[in-house]
């Protein structure tokens, strides 16, 4: 690349519309482009880093044994139907009819295209283990986009998909996957963790996430301090250790003026939040329910939609609030006429403040002979500093953006879309399936994250869209001029990706924007070349090696390896 003449521009500005750290430093790199809300442009400097990542995941995937394919992105919908996804995804399935009125959608994932492809090759139990993936786009109507490239509604994912005649053979399957995961990302020096996950939309009978770890990312890692324990904060079981010993008192509605939330209320009273239940009026599946917790605990939807069943959690509005008692603010288990799902944890708690169904009152002393429910599960989120659920020690934080899942998916495609295999018994049955997947530009996002400094972005040398950097200081200097371009044309006839800065901008121009993209190593050739001296500088750190002209390629080549 030379940038006096091949498409290359910095923003010297900071970048106001962006909310992440990754986010602004590749907007201001030239890396990529915000064309509309989640939507970005591939800049070259982008364009190069983000196939040198698929190119470390097209490797391990290669020798784990997959064959990559190409799906389409424009998917028929009536495949969607028929597994029942179609309204698991729901409103977040780009729709679109053809000029026949036919249905289809910009594809969100592709385990159903998959499946149709592989009934091509699958009649017999011989015909079986095989593993394919694609590297290819995918579509999200996300409600909102965030973080740059982190949450978008159009990326690229790596996804693969193994195909096995029993659980056997799908646990050998997994740990492949599993095993070139790991490789994939240390390859990559990314700083990461596993975690067990919710299998969610995809479904299936086990998923673990590869996270990495930031001071950003919508994910928050549950993990142990003592023991090896890691999990998603959507599936993290809360432990319920304090019983209350507590004799119980008599129960008391009390007067609490101008006191909605429960902070209010507890404030008012004089008592502590985790004294105190609060309710949370849900609309699930149009059906009023009311959940309620311990007033210090927030609500897990994925929770309580894995112990519902439900397919959709919203507010309830007061159309549906008032086919009950509820006072909104003043809501309490004690008379309610709805459907009553509790915390686990209340089932250890005495003496407990509620709301009581009257506009500006509470029950004190409230305790679990005093009203009735339904159902009553652990529905909250774990807190820091919680009891882990495997070795009961105190769990703590960590921050992570997700850049990998893979998923035992088990039948249930196959069965839903009739991929059978005749087994040695003469008989039909389901094929047994996994799904991998990695987002290529969320592992973009999560290396500057993890690597950046005050100067721009700090590239690894394996993902760099250039591994070095020639500044020629004055390139209307002949000798300078001719010393960077024989540099330039030996390293790239060598296969060591360069870029060449011959513009007529200041060196200090040029010095920044080659930290801002973040290339490893900088070659500067200035006036000492007339002595034949050159000097060279990594990225990643400050002192500057001066070198012999002849010299150059050799040491380059040592800072590669």
């Amino acid at each position: 690349m030379r940038l006096s003449k091949d498409f290359f521009y910095t923003i010297k500005e900071d970048v106001t519309d962006e909310d992440s750290r990754s986010g602004k430093l590749l907007v201001r790199s030239g890396m990529i482009k915000k064309i509309g809300n989640g939507i970005y442009a591939k800049m070259p400097l982008g364009e190069k880093t983000l196939k040198n990542i698929e190119n470390v995941v097209r490797k391990h995937m290669d020798n784990a044994g997959a064959n990559e394919l190409k799906m389409p992105a424009l998917l028929p919908m009536e495949a969607y139907e028929k597994s029942g996804r179609r309204n698991a995804f729901g409103a977040s399935m780009f729709h679109l009819n053809d000029r026949y009125d036919r249905e289809y959608a910009l594809g969100p994932t592709h385990e159903e295209i998959f499946v149709l492809s592989a009934m091509n090759k699958v009649k017999s139990y011989r015909d079986l283990p095989f593993n394919i993936y694609q590297i290819g786009t995918k579509y999200r109507d996300e409600v909102r986009p965030r973080l740059g490239l982190i949450r978008t509604r159009e990326f690229t994912m790596k996804d693969a998909y193994s195909f096995d005649a029993d659980y056997d053979g799908l646990d050998i399957s997994y740990k492949k996957m599993f095993d070139a995961y790991n490789k994939i990302f240390t390859e990559l020096g990314i700083n990461y963790t596993v975690v067990r996950a919710d299998t969610g939309a995809m479904g299936g009978i086990l998923s673990e996430e590869f996270q990495a770890i930031t001071g950003i990312g919508e994910d928050t890692l549950v993990l142990c301090e003592n023991c090896d324990f890691s999990s998603n904060m959507e599936i993290t079981p809360c432990i319920s250790t304090d019983k209350s010993l507590e004799e119980e008192k008599e129960l008391q509605l009390v007067e609490t003026p101008n006191s909605h939330t429960i902070e209010e209320v507890c404030a008012y009273l004089k008592l502590d939040t985790n004294k105190s239940v609060k309710a949370l009026l849900m609309n699930i599946d149009e059906e009023l329910v009311v959940l309620f917790i311990r007033g210090d605990r927030e609500l897990n939807e994925s929770k309580i939609q894995k112990l519902l069943n439900a397919r959709e959690i919203n507010f309830a509005n007061d159309e549906l609030i008032a086919t009950s008692n509820a006072v909104p603010g003043y809501t309490g288990p004690i008379g309610l006429n709805a459907k009553i799902v509790i915390d686990n944890e209340i089932l250890n708690m005495k003496n407990f403040c509620c709301g009581g169904n009257k506009e500006g009152y509470h029950y004190i002393n409230a305790n679990l002979k005093d009203f009735k429910y339904d159902i009553v599960g652990d529905i909250v989120n774990v807190k820091e500093g919680d009891v882990c659920p495997q070795c009961g020690k105190r769990l703590v934080f960590k921050k992570g953006i997700e850049v990998g899942n893979i998923f035992k998916l088990g039948t249930k495609y196959s069965e839903s879309l009739n991929l059978n295999y005749l087994g040695e018994d003469n008989k039909n049955h389901p094929v047994v399936m996994g799904c991998y997947g990695i987002g290529i530009e969320r592992i973009l996002s999560a290396i500057v994250e993890q690597n950046n400094d005050e100067n721009g972005i700090i590239w690894p040398m394996n993902v760099a869209p250039y591994k070095v950097a020639i500044v020629v200081i004055n390139p209307k200097d002949e000798q300078q001029l001719k010393v960077g371009n024989e540099l330039y044309n030996k390293l790239n006839e060598m296969n060591i990706d360069t870029l060449i800065d011959d513009r007529t901008e200041r060196a200090g121009v040029k010095f920044n924007d080659i930290d801002l993209i973040g290339i490893p190593i900088r070659v500067t050739i200035g006036k000492k070349v007339t002595d034949n001296i050159l000097e060279i500088k990594r990225r990643n750190e400050a002192k500057l090696q001066e070198c012999k002209v002849n010299e150059a390629i050799e040491q380059i080549q040592n800072i590669i390896v």
